[in-house]
C-alpha cells in the first residue's frame, strides 16, 4: 500500500513516490516524440498504485511534457492528483512574461489551476536577475490569490549559501525542490539544505534520487557490498529507502521511462517508512558512496540543461557512455557504443570549447575540458582519465 508523507506546513500528504514527467518513453529516441500509449499507461498505473504527485515543466521533452500530462490526466483523473510544474524564469524578460507563460501552461495542462508551481532551476544569477529584478514572488502571490496556482515554491541548483538566501528571501514559499541522494549529501543544497528548508516549514521535493539513473545500476564492484547486507534489495531500492528514511523528505520524484520502473518504484514506496534504515544500513551506504565516487569521474545527471549545444554535441550522451565504461569496466563496449550509436554530428569531437554550456550546467562540470578527453578515450583509443 502506498505510503503518504508529511509535507512541511501544508495540510496535505503527498505519496512517498512522485511521478517525474522528464524521462518519458519516446517513439524514436527524440525527446519531443513522446510515446503516448506507453506513457499514458505508466501514468494510469501510477495513479492506481496511489501516486498523487505529478511533476512536469515548461521545457521537458522539448516543451511537450505538459501537453502530454494534460491529456493523460483527462477524463476525471485530474481531480485525483496534484500537478506540479515550473515557470521557466530564464524566459522572463519583463514582469508580464510570468503571467503569459503561466497562462500558456494552464492551457497545455488542460486545467484551471496548478497545484504546485515552482520558479524553475534557481541559482544565484537567475535569482537576482529574474526573481528579484522582476519581483516574481509578488507575481506568483497574485496568481495564488486569483486561483491560478495553489502553492508556490522553487527548484534549485547552486550551493547551500545561495539556497539559504532564497529560502530566507520571503516567508511566502510553501515548498522547494532540491537535488538530493546518497551521493549528493554535500552537493548543492545537500543535507544542510534539506534540514534548513524543513526547519522553515517548507515541504521538500527530492529530484535526482538515483542521480540520473546511475544509482540504479548493477555496478559489479558494488555487488559484494550490497550482498553483505542483511536486507536484500536492489541498488535502486537502497537509494530510495535512504531518502524515505529521513523525516524531512516529503515526496521523492522518479523520472520513470518504463512500466517496469513504475511497478518497482511503487513496490519500494509501499515498503517505505521514516527511520526504516538501521545504523548498519547507513554505514553500508557510506561505503557504497565512497566506492561510487572512485568509479564515476563525471557527475552528469543527464538533466539536459546544457542542450542544445551550438555545435551539436550531445553532451549527456557522451558523458554517460564514458562513465559507464569506468563504472562497469566495459571500455570496449563503450567504444562500440560511441562509434555506432552516437552520431558523428553529436560526438565529443565536435566540441570546440566555446564554453557556452558551462553556466548552464547545474553540476558545474568542466564540460569543455572533459569533451576532448571523452573523444580521445572512446573514439581514438586513449587510456582512461579518471579526473581532471
Amino acid at each position: 500500500m502506498m505510503q503518504y508523507r508529511k509535507f512541511g506546513k501544508l495540510d496535505w500528504q503527498p505519496s512517498a513516490l512522485g511521478f517525474g514527467a522528464m524521462r518519458l518513453p519516446t517513439v524514436d529516441g527524440k525527446a519531443g516524440h513522446i510515446d503516448y500509449p506507453k506513457a499514458e499507461a505508466m501514468i494510469h498505473k501510477a495513479i492506481e498504485g496511489g501516486v498523487n504527485y505529478f511533476d512536469t515543466a515548461y521545457v521537458y521533452h522539448e516543451q511537450q511534457s505538459e501537453t502530454f500530462v494534460g491529456k493523460a490526466l483527462a477524463g476525471g483523473l485530474r481531480d485525483r492528483v496534484r500537478i506540479a510544474t515550473k515557470s521557466p524564469v530564464w524566459l522572463v524578460n519583463e514582469p508580464g512574461d510570468f503571467d503569459r507563460l503561466l497562462d500558456e501552461q494552464l492551457k497545455r495542462l488542460q486545467t484551471d489551476h496548478i497545484d504546485f508551481y515552482l520558479l524553475h532551476a534557481l541559482n544565484r544569477n537567475s535569482f537576482q536577475d529574474k526573481v528579484v529584478k522582476h519581483d516574481l514572488v509578488k507575481r506568483a502571490e497574485a496568481a495564488k490569490a486569483d486561483g491560478r496556482i495553489r502553492q508556490m515554491g522553487f527548484s534549485f541548483h547552486d550551493n547551500f549559501e545561495t539556497f539559504k538566501t532564497i529560502v530566507d528571501y520571503t516567508d511566502k514559499w510553501d515548498f522547494c525542490q532540491i537535488q538530493y541522494n546518497y551521493m549528493d549529501t554535500t552537493v548543492q543544497a545537500g543535507t544542510k539544505g534539506l534540514k534548513y528548508a524543513a526547519s522553515k516549514g517548507l515541504g521538500v521535493v527530492i529530484m535526482e534520487p538515483l542521480l540520473g539513473g546511475k544509482l540504479a545500476l548493477d555496478v559489479p564492484a558494488a555487488r559484494p557490498l550490497w550482498a553483505s547486507a542483511s536486507r536484500k534489495a536492489s541498488p535502486a531500492d537502497w537509494a530510495l529507502q535512504w531518502l524515505w528514511s529521513q523525516p524531512e523528505v516529503g515526496v521523492v520524484l522518479s523520472g520513470m521511462s518504463t512500466m517496469e520502473q513504475v511497478e518497482q518504484n511503487i513496490a519500494s514506496a509501499s515498503e517505505s517508512a521514516v527511520g526504516k534504515l538501521t545504523a548498519a544500513d547507513n554505514a553500508l551506504i557510506e561505503k557504497v558512496r565512497d566506492l561510487m565516487n572512485s568509479l564515476s569521474p563525471i557527475p552528469c545527471t543527464r538533466c539536459e540543461y546544457c542542450l542544445p549545444c551550438p555545435n551539436g554535441v550531445n553532451i549527456p550522451r557522451n558523458f554517460d557512455s564514458y562513465n559507464k565504461a569506468l563504472m562497469f569496466d566495459i571500455l570496449d563496449d563503450s567504444r562500440f557504443d560511441y562509434r555506432v550509436w552516437i552520431s558523428d554530428d553529436s560526438k565529443a569531437e565536435r566540441c570546440i570549447q566555446c564554453d557556452e554550456c558551462l553556466d548552464k550546467c547545474p553540476q558545474k562540470i568542466a564540460i569543455s575540458t572533459w569533451m576532448p578527453i571523452v573523444g580521445e578515450v572512446l573514439g581514438l583509443g586513449r587510456e582512461y582519465v579518471k579526473s581532471i
